[in-house]
């Protein structure tokens, strides 16, 4: 074996790049349950959930940035840096929220016309927007192709040549340069709603959360670990945002007046009424207001600590105020009034919003927080000392309308862009409108020496200083900018206002018990697959060689988790379910490497040789079949979104993983064995002499299997043309719920309330995993993209439930008790699913059939490929078709299925390359045999390696079927059934296939030389 010493060193560094990334993992997990001991003590057994989560949540809260782990040494991390670094659970595992946002082109195309009720413009929009679901070019072209039918002879200049786009489009703009404008002006609020998405999240303080485009545009995916307040996200992302411009208060002129708030809330804190302390202002916050003056005129900071101390004392010790949250701004200038730690926002917010508190306040006084944290160099500036967790500024906005209208809005904007300065620092340019500029004038002129504040999403993102008065609508935003701020400044100003809304157009809802319970499952069925194949190995190639076999079962197992954790990958149900399917996979490299061993000892090479070649003969084979599953893993992973996403990543990382492990540890293994002189055998003695010197004909009975495969498959069609196949939400639109009872109910009874509910909609009621719960799918108002339309189909579904509740069930009290998890796919989300799945199924065989014909040279055996792949496909659908009304669980065709399906092209092809690749060995070992014996001999070799990898995968599939989670049950039938498939077809479908068109050939061959 050469470079032992290089495999060696990169095993090693492997094992310590894993146990470097999962010990993260073990340090969370730690904190977290002492956090649930702190809860449970302080809150006593009695209480309820909640009360103990918020317990929970406190420490974990007081341990955010506290090092729980130091790296010998050389680095210490807080609890926050190793959550943000272990292994990262999917939403079906921990519960939470996964939503699809949109914001539509057509929106934003509507709004820049200023909402133009022109029939032609109406008409136009309704014909793209129908052409949009089935179509996979940008809106604004369709839109533009749809104007031109409908108005041959219109102008879109006259449509929008508004007071927003004079400057951009013209009376005698032509039509394309009009498009051009919408798509640059689409992209540009897409670009901002990006923005605004990914601020709100990082705001809402999920840890680990999950934000990233799509590749349609307006599509943002939201992931949301561990979220228990859906409708509060909800309405947190739907809502629209605007760009406002504000005057700004300075820290001098307001300070007498937060020191005045600080008394009356520590006076609040201390349990006093609210009336008598705002009445008793005292003494000792006289004083603090004096000392406040005498440091914003100084600009120490040294007296500021004392006014803080000062606040404090004023408090009994175990008080909290406003001081000792906030801490003060040292500088009389500007308009920032203090800074706080992210965690105390809320509660500051709190205080500041009580009536007695506002009294103090001047009427005019906004108070708004910047949207990103001090940096951390800056920190030294306010008197913190060196920290990791973030501050962030309080600023003072000046409120002078009447009505609370800022002086000027992000609609006066025509152009911004980001660019370097003279002296090298980040700047925005930024162009105002006519009617902008005249504001913008008068707006700079007053406040000359002071601050503008620019606002978005009621949070501060700049707040330049105004040196002098600014004329023409030019000027220019100065900051402590980087590259990507500047230009996410520039991207907000030119958006303006974020003319469409948010929408969700996908919604998953699952509830942590929901999660907790497929944790279960899915480790009770990986611990049991685990355990079956490794004494699986051990009692069929015995003690030693199934022990060799183990570890590097055991160190893939490792590797794979270890580099989950590496890339930060969302492990999902599907996820496990594709590492427990590559402990069987995986185990098909150790086979191909026994059983060659097994025959080059059969043929009486010693032990040491017979080592080195089976390994060296089974190389081919263990790369074929890694790469033709390694593509089905990558073509679902770039075509997937989701769980599906997550199960091609295992999927992946298992076959790079096990192939490393069985060619590499458990050569240098054997060797570090066979240099100790240890005796090896291969097989017990029920397994030794299996499969050996078999002379099945299976070419000869072709014509049987050709026919029996042939009947099936016309039974399928008929069945997929007659019957059909049972479509999930993926690729149809609509809502599934899981609803969980205290006692079980029956699901016809449950069928008939929720059809009247959902008056006459198409709905299915189902018993899910036990008879008290059930799931329920309908497409009852999936058309309808209104937000009331959500509201409406939840109130109809608690009223069809509601007779089989306790009485006395609220709504509340049934979505937090009840309802376990929910799922809303648009019909816009599922033609792009089904688009993708299509793709996904063409690609597959595509890259399948073109990696067989280099890798082989022989087009015959490609087309034998193809043909068996095309007969598994069929028979899988067919029996979904034949089946999905009679079993008890869900086989319904959906994202989940479509991943089964492309896993078992994969396994077919796995199987199928291994015979080929033993044809190709014995078509040059015996040139002169026949073609039907070469097929027949190369099968009969192989056969004890196709039962075996067949048995370990169904073994392990039947353990997930088994004990695994109800919700990837029907899944797993489907790769059950691909594996019975697979198996079958590439023994009687791929060789007979491929000899039938190597037979013709040689025919033709024959004739031509006349044989």
């Amino acid at each position: 074996m050469q470079n032992k010493g290089a495999i060696r060193l990169f095993a090693i560094l492997l094992a310590l790049v894993s146990l470097y990334q999962l010990i993260f993992t073990y340090y969370t997990h730690k904190v977290e349950n002492r956090a649930t001991e702190y809860a449970e003590m302080r809150a006593g057994s009695e209480a309820a959930p909640e009360e103990i989560r918020q317990y929970e949540v406190q420490y974990l809260d007081s341990m955010a940035h506290e090092p729980v782990y130091n790296f010998f040494g050389l680095r210490k991390y807080t609890y926050m840096d190793c959550k943000n670094r272990e292994i990262n659970f999917g939403l079906d595992l921990k519960g939470g929220m996964n939503l699809i946002l949109e914001v539509k082109v057509s929106d934003i195309v509507e709004a820049l016309s200023n909402y133009n009720q022109d029939e032609n413009f109406q008409s136009a929009l309704a014909l793209a927007e129908e052409r949009e679901k089935t179509s996979t070019r940008d809106f604004v072209s369709l839109f533009g192709e749809a104007f031109e039918e409908v108005a041959p002879n219109g102008s879109l200049a006259a449509v929008f040549n508004t007071v927003e786009l004079r400057e951009k489009v013209m009376y005698d703009s032509s039509n394309e340069e009009v498009l051009d404008v919408l798509r640059e002006e689409s992209r540009s609020a897409i670009d901002n709603a990006f923005n605004i998405i990914r601020t709100r999240i990082d705001r809402f303080g999920v840890v680990q959360p999950n934000v990233q485009r799509l590749q349609k545009d307006g599509q943002v995916l939201i992931e949301l670990p561990g979220v228990t307040e859906p409708e509060r996200v909800r309405n947190l992302l739907k809502g629209s945002a605007s760009l406002e411009f504000w005057e700004t208060y300075n820290n001098e002129e307001v300070f007498n007046s937060l020191a005045q708030a600080n008394e009356i809330i520590t006076r609040i804190e201390q349990g006093q009424r609210p009336a008598e302390a705002a009445s008793e202002v005292s003494e000792a916050a006289e004083e603090i207001a004096e000392t406040a003056e005498a440091a914003l005129e100084e600009d120490d900071l040294g007296l500021l600590d004392e006014i803080e101390g000062d606040t404090a004392d004023v408090a009994d010790e175990d008080t909290r105020s406003l001081f000792t949250l906030l801490q003060p701004s040292g500088r009389a200038e500007g308009p920032v009034v203090g800074i706080a730690a992210g965690r105390h926002m809320a509660q500051i917010d709190a205080w500041l919003e009580r009536d007695q508190v506002r009294a103090v306040l001047p009427r005019d006084l906004r108070l708004k927080w910047t949207v990103k944290p001090i940096p951390a160099e800056n920190l030294q500036y306010y008197g913190v000392p060196e920290t990791r967790e973030s501050y962030y500024e309080l600023v003072a906005i000046r409120s002078t309308s009447h009505d609370g209208r800022p002086p000027l809005e992000g609609d006066a904007i025509s152009n911004a862009s980001d660019r370097v300065s003279q002296n090298g620092s980040f700047e925005i340019e930024m162009s105002m409108s006519s009617e902008g500029a005249k504001t913008w004038a008068r707006l700079t002129k007053a406040n000359v020496g002071k601050s503008i504040a620019i606002v978005l999403d009621g949070y501060v993102y700049s707040f330049p200083t105004v040196q002098n008065e600014i004329r023409g609508g030019q000027s220019s935003i100065t900051g402590d900018f980087s590259p990507e701020e500047a230009k996410d400044l520039a991207t907000i100003l030119n958006s303006g206002k974020l003319p469409a809304p948010a929408r969700i157009v996908e919604d998953t809802v699952v509830g942590p018990s929901l999660g907790q319970e497929a944790v279960d499952a899915g480790l009770r069925s990986f611990i049991w697959a685990f355990v079956v194949v490794l004494l699986y190995m051990i009692i069929y190639y015995g003690m030693k060689a199934g022990i060799v076999a183990d570890i590097a079962l055991i160190s893939n197992m490792f590797f794979v988790m270890g580099v989950l954790a590496a890339f930060n990958a969302v492990l999902t149900l599907p996820g496990i379910a594709g590492i427990v399917l590559t402990i069987g996979m995986s185990v098909d490299a150790n086979v191909l490497i026994y059983e060659r061993i097994r025959e080059e000892l059969r043929a009486g090479k010693g032990l040491r040789l017979a080592i080195s070649d089976g390994y060296k003969n089974a190389f081919s084979a263990i790369i074929d079949a890694n790469v033709t599953t390694f593509l089905t893993g990558l073509i679902l992973f770039l075509f997937g979104t989701g769980p599906i996403k997550g199960f091609a990543t295992t999927l992946m990382i298992g076959i790079a993983t096990s192939f490393f492990s069985a060619i590499f540890i458990t050569r240098l293994i054997y060797e570090a064995l066979l240099n100790s002189k240890v005796d090896i055998t291969f097989g017990s003695k029920w397994t030794e002499k299996l499969f050996t010197n078999l002379r099945i004909g299976f070419l000869e009975k072709r014509k049987t299997f050709f026919i029996v495969s042939l009947v099936f498959i016309v039974v399928a069609i008929g069945s997929l043309a007659t019957r059909g196949l049972k479509q999930g939400i993926d690729f149809t639109g609509g809502r599934t719920y899981v609803v969980r009872f205290e006692e079980p109910v029956n699901a016809t009874d449950v069928f008939a309330s929720m059809s009247e509910a959902f008056e006459g909609a198409n709905t299915e009621v189902k018993t899910f995993g036990t008879a008290n719960q059930i799931r329920i799918a309908t497409n009852y108002l999936v058309d309808d993209t209104e937000d009331a339309a959500d509201a409406m189909v939840e109130d109809a579904l608690f009223e069809g439930i509601q007779p089989f509740l306790p009485e006395g069930t609220t709504k509340d009290t049934y979505l937090s008790d009840y309802q376990m998890s929910s799922q809303k796919v648009g019909p816009t989300v599922a033609t792009d699913i089904r688009n993708k799945a299509g793709y996904a199924l063409f690609f597959s065989l595509l890259v399948i059939f073109l990696y067989i014909l280099i890798r082989f040279q022989t087009w015959q055996l490609g087309l034998g490929a193809i043909g068996a792949v095309i007969h598994d496909v069929l028979v899988v659908l067919g029996i979904f078709s034949l089946l999905y009304s009679i079993m008890p669980f869900a086989m319904e065709i959906d994202q989940a299925f479509i991943a089964a399906i492309l896993t078992v092209i994969g396994y077919s092809i796995n199987d199928t390359v291994v015979v080929f690749d033993r044809i190709r060995e014995y078509r040059v070992l015996y040139p002169k045999r026949k073609t039907i014996e070469v097929f027949n001999l190369a099968i009969n070799s192989t056969i004890s390696r196709t039962i075996n990898t067949s048995m370990t995968t169904l073994v392990v599939l039947l353990v997930i079927f088994i004990f695994g989670s109800e919700v990837i049950r029907g899944f797993v039938f489907a790769l059950i059934v691909g594996v019975f498939v697979g198996t079958y077809s590439s023994i009687f479908i791929a060789s007979p296939i491929a000899f039938n068109f190597m037979k013709k050939k040689e025919a033709l061959s024959d004739a031509k030389s006349g044989k």
